[in-house]
């Protein structure tokens, strides 16, 4: 009988220890997700830091963040990546890729800024399919006729910085 209340003790002391290594192990899908997110995020950050040179009229800064820019596109695991997010990145990626290496390549601001256009609209079209963590705002310079986004709601134009930075309007908020 002591035998017995010994085994059954253990196999419940054993059921519970690994009930609760179970409960306390990641879930892998939610894991993916994250990386998922990581991996885009990457890029939305650096296109914010590429947008944020062109604000200071720093063609210098501009062709280095776009350099980080390309090595987050480089970077992105296309496995990884959602199905919706994995069909719109194999339709932009090397649009991406080259905007990144054409901004990166010249410390010309007008010609960095031109390309700067397609990089938007690229950009957009990914981030419109993904969940951003937080709100985007697509603004709209009717002087460039040129789109760009922003975390900020407030317009501060990459297209022609200090001299004309507030021209444009917030024409979409994406969440």
């Amino acid at each position: 009988m002591k035998k017995s209340i010994i085994a059954l003790t253990a196999t419940i002391a054993i059921l519970f220890s690994a009930n609760n290594i179970q409960a306390n192990t990641p879930n892998s899908e939610v894991t993916a997700i994250e990386i998922a997110d990581a991996q885009l995020q990457s890029v939305y950050d650096a296109y914010f830091t590429v947008k944020d040179a062109l604000i200071k009229s720093d063609s210098k800064l501009t062709s280095a963040k776009a350099k980080d820019l390309l090595t987050a596109i480089t970077a992105v695991k296309m496995d990884k990546l959602k199905s919706n997010e994995h069909t719109v990145w194999m339709k932009v990626v090397k649009k991406l890729t080259a905007d990144a290496k054409s901004i990166s390549a010249t410390t010309d601001l007008k010609k960095q800024r031109e390309t700067f256009k397609s990089l938007s609209k690229s950009t957009y079209d990914l981030i419109k399919v993904s969940s951003p963590t937080e709100p985007i705002y697509k603004q709209y310079c009717p002087m460039a006729d040129a789109d760009w986004l922003s975390k900020e709601k407030a317009v501060k134009n990459p297209y022609y910085g200090s001299s004309m930075l507030t021209c444009g309007n917030v024409v979409e908020t994406i969440k």
